[in-house]
């Protein structure tokens, strides 16, 4: 979703598979950072730093995390 006047987008996501309501402790929410320079080298930085706390390989997509253990999504510019 967009407000047609930025360039910032929200987007809803329906996980099929997750059993039961949503709580609000679940976490399911984030925020997605898109890396527009060598995404390749920002990923073994983040590697490097021991913050990756999840990487889907088949999605190519990786997420870090702060130091208050909030995920962080991070893409290329496609």
């Amino acid at each position: 979703l967009g407000d047609g006047q930025t360039g910032f987008r929200l987007e809803l996501t329906w996980l099929r598979d997750h059993a039961g309501a949503y709580e609000l402790g679940e976490n399911e929410s984030h925020l997605c950072m898109r890396v527009a320079g060598d995404y390749d080298a920002v990923r073994e930085y983040h590697r490097a730093m021991g913050c990756i706390c999840y990487e889907n390989h088949d999605m190519g997509l990786y997420f870090i995390s702060d130091p208050d253990d909030y995920w962080i999504e991070v893409l290329p510019v496609k």
